[in-house]
């Protein structure tokens, strides 16, 4: 099994890298948002990855960390859900976006991911409600209660990182009076000010 490579980035595309490794050249499927972050080529990379058969033939994933790996074989562990939907996922919402949206059961930013409706999101929310560790998976923290659950969850839904969704919340006043709809607005207002 191959767990992990290191090697220079040979080249780049919008879901895999080819990297070499001591005189060979493997293709690597990634997460988009990772392949963006892989830098130019002859840079070093070091990846995470899990080996898969598919149709007889070994293909890679490349993962940042060992917890996004983890989390990909719980994805692909649900019923309907293959590798490259499970990248597909990985890509549109990123490790810790992708929690939080099991944790507090948002069907509408699952399905954000291409090739993922709204039938499949469901079915990944209610096998992986459970199987989901918040605290150890991607260094996420819990998912914050009322109001700042459900804000974090929408800014995520719009594209923000679960990082930045939350500074921004963390950025506002500390009150528990604010609704919803005035968390998003004010932490909408910081994205557009650049802060």
């Amino acid at each position: 099994m191959i767990t992990g490579i290191r090697g220079v980035l040979e080249a780049a595309g919008p879901d895999w890298a080819a990297v070499a490794v001591g005189g060979v050249t493997l293709r690597v499927y990634v997460p988009s948002s990772l392949a963006l972050r892989l830098g130019e080529p002859g840079a070093a990379v070091a990846l995470h990855t899990e080996l898969r058969i598919r149709e007889e033939q070994p293909v890679l994933y490349g993962f940042a960390d060992a917890a996004s790996v983890q989390l990909f074989g719980l994805l692909t562990g649900v019923s309907g859900v293959g590798p490259r939907l499970a990248l597909g996922l990985l890509s549109a919402l990123e490790p810790a976006g992708l929690q939080l949206a099991v944790a507090t059961g948002d069907v509408a930013a699952l399905s954000t991911a291409p090739g993922v409706g709204r039938r499949t999101a469901s079915r990944i929310i209610l096998e992986l409600k459970g199987k989901l560790d918040l605290d150890d998976l991607a260094g996420a923290a819990p998912a914050p209660a009322g109001g700042a659950g459900e804000a974090l969850a929408a800014l995520t839904a719009l594209g923000y990182s679960a990082a930045e969704a939350k500074a921004a919340l963390d950025r506002l006043p500390q009150t528990e009076d604010l609704s919803v709809e005035e968390r998003l607005r004010l932490a909408l207002q910081q994205f557009a000010a650049g802060g």
